[in-house]
């Protein structure tokens, strides 16, 4: 079976980088001109720009003298640049039709354009942990040897100026059978990251919440600095390693945690929330939480051991309905109620508990049927 890897790498500090920053802030200037030629050819003429077409125009006008920043990065650079525009604005078109609150893709500030793609040419791994990118021997932190054939090679810079490199690789891999053993329901929370239809709750690490101190004086800081000081750099770069840290905790809890449930469990049931919908109605407490990220990382975990993740539909009343008699109470749609008794049968229950339970036991059903 043929499956996509990817393995990410940090390049050693060094003033070679700034060869990769200028190639980065080239592929932003192509990025917001073909941007610019994409609204001015919608305005004209109420089409989409084609991509091929695009990319011949810039095969063509990287000879002119005035756009010779193009001949800093390679050309399957450039046409992947196109290419991700093409992507980008089929996407607009079809959350259009689709009635999707979406927006068209926009300039990007060339300081923050974060990456370029290089696919077959354009760079070689050599002995050790040295690439070639171009003319330019650079030396990576190899924490581990990848394996398959390289597809392609990312490179991407973050907030503080780091540069990692992403080579996507396609190996060939076992399948892994379905294994049996115990079934767990699990809803998720706001106080409790995940209640268990077991009784074994995961507790909510608020990692933004932990920082949320040191973040508030880093932009108190970074405010008093004047535009352009080299204070204001330093200070930008303090408050991005604090993000840093808090998005490396969440990672590094959500990770682990996956581990542990998949090793635990055969089959992990979740609801099949609008993830979205809850961040809007909740704002940054869902985001710390980070449940969607964390669900992709316990299906990819899944798929790795042989554990399964089944999904309940959004709309099946997980809270409302009682786990001893099957009694719905509408009662409980408020979500300020977080305890209730069921007036048919008079059980008492816990909302995220109640809800868990029956997780389980509607996909327990659902998997028999299938």
């Amino acid at each position: 079976m043929k499956c996509i890897r990817t393995y990410c790498f940090k390049l050693y500090n060094s003033k070679k980088n700034k060869k990769l920053h200028r190639q980065i802030n080239a592929a932003g200037l192509i990025y917001n001109h073909c941007i610019a030629l994409h609204k001015r050819y919608h305005r004209l003429f109420k089409k989409q720009l084609n991509a091929n077409r695009l990319k011949v125009h810039l095969a063509k006008i990287k000879k002119l003298e005035r756009f010779s920043y193009i001949r800093e990065i390679g050309s399957q650079a450039v046409q992947d640049i196109a290419e991700r525009i093409d992507r980008a604005y089929k996407l607009f078109f079809e959350n259009l039709k689709r009635k999707v609150r979406t927006a068209p893709p926009s300039f990007k500030k060339i300081t923050k354009y974060k990456s370029l793609t290089l696919k077959q040419a354009g760079y070689k791994f050599l002995d050790g942990n040295r690439l070639r990118i171009k003319d330019t021997i650079f030396k990576y932190f190899k924490s581990r040897e990848f394996e398959g054939k390289i597809k392609t090679l990312t490179i991407k810079r973050d907030a503080l100026a780091d540069i990692y490199i992403y080579v996507v690789c396609q190996i060939e891999e076992n399948e892994v059978l379905a294994r049996t053993g115990e079934m767990v329901g699990f809803d998720f929370g706001l106080k409790k990251f995940l209640t268990a239809s077991n009784g074994k709750d995961i507790e909510a690490p608020l990692f933004f919440k932990e920082n949320a101190n040191a973040i508030r004086q880093a932009n108190r800081n970074l405010t008093r600095k004047k535009n352009g000081s080299n204070n204001r750099k330093k200070a930008k770069l303090v408050l991005a390693r604090l993000h840093k840290k808090v998005t490396n905790q969440r990672s590094n809890f959500h990770w682990q945690l996956a581990n542990i449930l998949v090793g635990q469990y055969a089959d992990i049931c979740i609801e099949d929330l609008n993830l979205k919908g809850i961040q809007k109605l909740y704002g940054r407490k869902i985001t710390d939480l980070g449940f969607s990220e964390f669900v992709k990382i316990l299906e990819y975990k899944a798929s790795h051991t042989g554990a399964r993740v089944l999904k309940v539909d959004r709309f099946y009343a997980s809270s409302q309905t009682c786990s001893c008699c099957g009694a719905i109470n509408f009662a409980t749609k408020d979500l300020r109620v977080r305890t209730w008794t069921c007036p048919e049968c008079g059980s008492h229950h816990d909302r995220d508990r109640n809800a868990a339970i029956n997780i389980v036991r509607e996909a327990e059903m659902l998997n028999d049927i299938a």
